[in-house]
């Protein structure tokens, strides 16, 4: 009598034990098989080889191929090109009202402060209005109104460049247990320097925003699209 499969099929690709079942009664991890030391490869010499004459040649025991790259090392090519800053749209303008269509901030409104040297933008909600603080924006994540806001009067401190942003490196090393139980007690602060930049940009911004009638509200909704209405075919 034929003996029986240990895995058989319930239904058509559908087999009884699964791979690491079947596995476990097969046993095999119990029965290692012995390892054979493999033998020691002795390395092959060239060959002299006798010619009439008296004349003696060498033959490689490698004989090189027959095939050979045309360039030996590959070299990577040579660019000239420097990377620059993104050009800004022309659309885009210290005062516009901008659409956020990204990130945390996504469908709010908000007004163009700068252009800074990396090609981003400057934008800020004002924060008391909508809660969209001072960040930097990719161009291509924000749609542009034709919407302004005069900021010609407002004086926009030179020290909101790209380094005012960037955060600073906290190195990982492992400390102690006090020291690590510390660290989660601890909250972070935002910074006071900070929060009084965010308010002397406010209070520029808020001042221009208020000659302009509506315009608040405008800030405070939120963008979305209803049904039946298409980007490309509406005026922002």
């Amino acid at each position: 009598m034929a003996h029986a499969p240990r895995n058989s099929f319930i239904a058509p690709g559908v087999s009884r034990y699964s791979r690491s079942a079947v596995y476990a009664k097969k046993a095999l991890h119990k029965h290692p098989k012995p390892a054979v030391k493999a033998a020691d490869k002795s390395a092959a010499a060239d060959k002299t080889v006798e010619l009439k004459g008296g004349q003696k040649r060498v033959v490689p025991a490698n004989k090189a191929s027959r095939f050979y790259p045309a360039e030996d090392v590959p070299q990577p090519k040579k660019s000239r090109k420097a990377p620059k800053a993104a050009s800004v749209r022309s659309s885009i303008t210290p005062g516009t009202v901008l659409i956020l269509l990204a990130g945390r901030f996504r469908g709010k409104r908000v007004v163009c402060v700068k252009n800074l040297e990396s090609g981003l933008l400057l934008v800020s909600g004002p924060y008391k209005i909508n809660g969209v603080p001072l960040r930097r924006v990719n161009q291509a994540y924000v749609i542009a109104t034709s919407t302004k806001v005069d900021l010609s009067a407002a004086q926009i401190d030179e020290k909101f460049n790209d380094a005012y942003f960037t955060k600073k490196t906290v190195s990982n090393k492992k400390g102690s247990e006090e020291e690590f139980f510390e660290g989660e007690q601890k909250k972070k602060v935002y910074p006071e320097t900070k929060a009084n930049d965010q308010k002397n940009v406010d209070k520029a911004l808020l001042e221009a925003v208020s000659k302009v009638p509506h315009l608040r509200q405008y800030l405070a909704s939120t963008f979305s699209l209803k049904k039946g209405q298409f980007p490309h075919q509406l005026k922002f």
